[in-house]
Parts: structure tokens; C-alpha cells; sequence
């Protein structure tokens, strides 16, 4: 073999150990993320993949390129969620859908809820705006079904999964748990009773969603 041959022979062993690093790195991130939120660094990220810290540095230029990499296949199983909701007939069992289905996938990871019910465009931008569009949708078509109980908005829905992932996420033993609040507060989105006490406030949805995001970052 020329040096040329023996040359390209190990320009592409390397290419395909960068390659498995890269793999072991994101495949790493997801399960440290899921875990635990975002809060995770790239030492401990290294120390699960079986790499140094450096080999993370080089493999990804800082934080966001990395969440990018490993949320956003989790990431694309909410925008399915999302669109199935929205194709129900009836947008009540819609909403009921996405939130049960959409409760146990954030419940199941921690860096994806994060990054979904904060609308943090960032890293994955997908998610958050698509949970949006298809809960702003189903209300609207909730209220002129008369299923939707006078003054609910979205961000009562934001807060809602926040609450319920809340319990799932410390419910571990107990998986059904949380889907007894869940058809507690989906009752009181849907029931017709009394006016609510305090309007809908995007203010304090959005700073509830940063206190608990930045909780694990």
C-alpha cells in the first residue's frame, strides 16, 4: 500500500471514531438531560459517554448545539402529539389528549420540558410554538362547542403542565398518579360553573415557567 493509501486508511478510522464519539456524546447528553434537565455539564456528559471533556468541546462548539443534537428526536414526538390533538373532532378530546400524552412525555424528560413549556426557541425551536398552536386552536374551537369554561387561556394550560409534570416527576413509584390531577384541573377547564376568581395573567405563567426551568440549569 502507498503512503497515499495508508494515509486515506487512517483518515477514515478517525473519521469514524470522531464519528462514535460524537454518537456516544449525544447519546449521552439525552439520557444525563431526561434525567436531570439542563442543568448538566459537558464534564459529566463526558464522564457517561466514555470521552474526555475536550472531545465534547471539539465536537460541539457550546451548549445549545449539543441539547440541539440530543432533544431534538424526543422534541419531534410532541409535534406529532400536538398535530393528532388537533385532528380531534371534538377539540375537548383533543385537549385531553395532548395534555395527558404530552404530561407523560415532559414528566419522562427533564430538558425537554424545560426547553418546551418555557417557548425557549434556542436550542430546539420546534416544540414550544407547536404546544401553542395547537392548544390556542383547540380553545378557540373548545369555546364554540361549549366545552371550554368562560376565561381560560393558554396560559392557564402552560401552568396546568407544569403542575401536573410536577407530580409525575415525584410519583415515580406511582405512574397513574398524576393523571388523577390531571382529570381534577382538564374538569375545571371544561366546567361551566362559577366565573374565575383572577384572570389569566401571561405575566405570572411566564415567570412560574422560569423559576421552575431554571431550577435544573
Amino acid at each position: 500500500m502507498t503512503d497515499d493509501g495508508a494515509a486515506g486508511v487512517a483518515e477514515r478510522g478517525l473519521r469514524r471514531d470522531a464519528q462514535r464519539n460524537r454518537e456516544r456524546i449525544v447519546e449521552a447528553a439525552r439520557a444525563l438531560y431526561a434525567e436531570r434537565g439542563l442543568a448538566v455539564g459537558f464534564n459529566e456528559i463526558a464522564h457517561r459517554a466514555g470521552v474526555g471533556v475536550g472531545t465534547v468541546y471539539n465536537r460541539f462548539a457550546d451548549k445549545d448545539e449539543l441539547v440541539r443534537a440530543a432533544l431534538q428526536e424526543p422534541a419531534r414526538e410532541l409535534l406529532r402529539v400536538a398535530e393528532e390533538a388537533r385532528a380531534a373532532t371534538r377539540a375537548r378530546d383533543g385537549l385531553v389528549l395532548l395534555l395527558d400524552r404530552i404530561v407523560a412525555l415532559l414528566a419522562a424528560n427533564l430538558g425537554l420540558r424545560d426547553i418546551a413549556l418555557t417557548f425557549d426557541e434556542t436550542s430546539v425551536p420546534e416544540p414550544g410554538p407547536a404546544i401553542a398552536d395547537a392548544i390556542t386552536d383547540l380553545l378557540a374551537r373548545a369555546a364554540v362547542e361549549g366545552d371550554l369554561r368562560d376565561g381560560v387561556t393558554i396560559h392557564d394550560l402552560v401552568v396546568v403542565f407544569w403542575m401536573v409534570t410536577e407530580v409525575a416527576r415525584h410519583t415515580p413509584d406511582h405512574p397513574g398518579t398524576y393523571r388523577r390531577y390531571l382529570q381534577l384541573l382538564v374538569d375545571g377547564l371544561t366546567d361551566s360553573g362559577a366565573p374565575l376568581a383572577v384572570p389569566a395573567s401571561a405575566d405570572a405563567a411566564a415567570e412560574l415557567s422560569g423559576h421552575w426551568a431554571a431550577a435544573r440549569r
